[in-house]
Formats: structure tokens, C-alpha cells, sequence
């Protein structure tokens, strides 16, 4: 499995298991946890996907749950902070919202090393753009953090490259990625900028909901779409789940895709997607069917 490097010591692999439906699982147990991981670690995948607010706040103690220290160690754990919504330890807010100030960065922080078991965090993202962002709390917060060794890297999620620029612009720690959304449906990072700045300055993304949410799949509007990934996955040997993520492997800007599912058959075979090296035209073949028309 290829790998990417966030900075001098940390790399993750460029394929990553997400975490978010852990919860939705009837077995929850350590030992199905840990056959999940050990599905990922017989191909390279090393990163897990995490974020405090996944399963209604509980997906980070259900993977501690799991973890061993020697487990621990073979693995990369990325999560995220900021959002309160009304459930579990937030069910007392009166609102979903987002808090990116200091005392709750480190308050969830501190929460997710203990619930996931952990000493350190890989890399932490600020889960949302907060309207209310004082990026200079913020920023000094992220960097503590870093110094501190309670975070190895630290990044965002679902910034636009403003809410990027004035937040970097109070750190000294440099940002390490962006996770945003990106699929063949919903491509529009590709052509609006947020790609592009993160080209540019060499910092490689990471992609929630690689596959549509599963609409790519069932929604009958893609059909043309998807029989043209079937296709191509039949061509390499595969199927149209791994043509759909070779689809952004493929992408100079090294797109790191985060897959999530609880099936254990499924997880098995995430890393196929690594064995089709999609030429330009193909891309663009699948592009096509994406955009409903040919590119202009």
C-alpha cells in the first residue's frame, strides 16, 4: 500500500478506513473491532478514521475498547473536534453547533485519548469551519497541542481555502490536510479551487464519502456511470467499487479516500482499488458520464 507523508514523521496510508459507522454495528465487541483492523493491516492500511462525534459520540470508546498497546502502535488514528450536536455527552445543548475555542479543543481532545486509550492523536482536524472561529485561540490552541505531544499533526476538514489561509495565518504549526468531500458525484472540488490550493502548496487531501454515500450504486440516474465503473473494474479484475476510488487515486494532488463499512468482506477488499492504474482517458471516460455531458 502507497503512503503519504503529512510531514517529517507522520505518513498515513493513502487508503483509509473510516470509522464513523462503527456504532451502526449490532456486534460492537473488541474482538469484531480488532477483525475489522486486522482486515485493513493485511493491506497496508494503517489509518483509521475517527471523529468524536461518530456514533453519537461513542466510535472512539468502542475502538479504544479494541485497541492493545502493540495494536496501537501498528496503526495511525486520525479524529476530529468541534462539533456539538444534542446527543449523547452533549445531549444538554440547546443547538448543534460548533466550538473551536481553546478550552473545548482540549477538553475533546483529552476525551478522545481517554476514551480511545491512547497517549497521543496522529493527526486532529477541526471538523467544520466554525462562523465564530477566533482564529488566533484557535490557531496557538492547535499548536499547544502539537507541542504538548498530546496531537502529531493537526489539519481540518470541510474548509474553503479562506477558512485555510486565516487559520494558518495564527499558527506555526503547519496544516497537513483537508478532509472534504469527493466522488464522481460530487466532483466539484475538482474545478472550484479547493483541490487546486491544496495542489499548489503540496498538501494532500483527504476524501469522506468517496462513493456517494452509495447512491452511485442504486440510484438509477447513474447507471450509464456505473456500468461504465463496472466495466473498468471487470477490466483490472475487480469491481466497480475499486474503479470508483481508482478514479481519485489517479488525481496528481495523491487524494487519500476514507472508506467505511462494517462488512468484514468488503473492508477485505478496499485495497483493490490500488491494483488499477487508470490512464487519462479512462478518467476522463468516467468523468464524462459523471458531469452527463462531455467536458466543454
Amino acid at each position: 500500500m502507497d503512503r503519504v507523508a503529512l510531514s517529517n514523521d507522520v505518513t498515513l496510508s493513502r487508503l483509509i478506513y473510516g470509522m464513523w459507522r462503527l456504532g451502526d454495528d449490532d456486534d460492537h465487541g473488541p474482538q469484531h473491532v480488532r477483525a475489522k483492523i486486522d482486515a485493513c493491516l493485511d493491506q497496508g492500511i494503517t489509518t483509521m478514521d475517527q471523529a468524536d462525534i461518530y456514533g453519537g459520540y461513542m466510535a472512539e470508546e468502542i475502538l479504544g475498547n479494541a485497541l492493545t498497546p502493540a495494536l496501537r502502535e501498528r496503526i495511525e488514528i486520525v479524529t476530529k473536534c468541534d462539533i456539538i450536536a444534542p446527543v449523547g455527552r452533549h445531549a444538554g445543548a440547546r443547538v448543534k453547533h460548533y466550538d473551536t475555542s481553546r478550552a473545548h479543543i482540549f477538553g475533546a481532545v483529552d476525551q478522545s485519548l481517554r476514551l480511545m486509550k491512547t497517549d497521543y492523536i496522529d493527526v486532529l482536524l477541526i471538523h467544520r469551519p466554525d462562523p465564530l472561529m477566533n482564529h488566533d485561540e484557535t490557531g496557538a490552541a492547535l499548536d499547544a497541542l502539537v507541542a504538548a505531544g498530546k496531537v502529531r499533526a493537526v489539519g481540518v476538514s470541510n474548509f474553503r481555502p479562506w477558512d485555510w489561509t486565516l487559520l494558518q495565518s495564527a499558527m506555526k504549526t503547519p496544516l497537513a490536510t483537508n478532509q472534504i468531500e469527493i466522488s464522481l458525484l460530487e466532483h466539484g472540488a475538482l474545478t472550484n479551487g479547493d483541490i487546486a490550493f491544496l495542489q499548489e502548496r503540496r498538501i494532500p487531501p483527504m476524501a469522506w464519502s468517496p462513493l456517494g454515500g452509495g447512491s452511485l450504486f442504486f440510484d438509477t440516474q447513474h447507471a450509464a456511470l456505473l456500468s461504465a465503473l463496472k466495466a473498468v473494474g471487470a477490466d483490472h479484475g475487480t469491481d466497480e467499487t475499486a474503479a470508483a476510488i481508482a478514479w481519485l487515486l489517479a488525481h496528481p494532488a495523491r487524494i487519500m479516500p476514507v472508506l467505511g463499512t462494517n462488512n468484514l468482506d468488503r473492508i477485505a477488499r478496499i485495497g483493490d482499488a490500488a491494483k488499477i492504474d487508470m490512464d487519462r482517458e479512462t478518467w476522463f471516460e468516467l468523468y464524462t458520464h459523471a458531469l452527463g455531458e462531455e467536458v466543454p
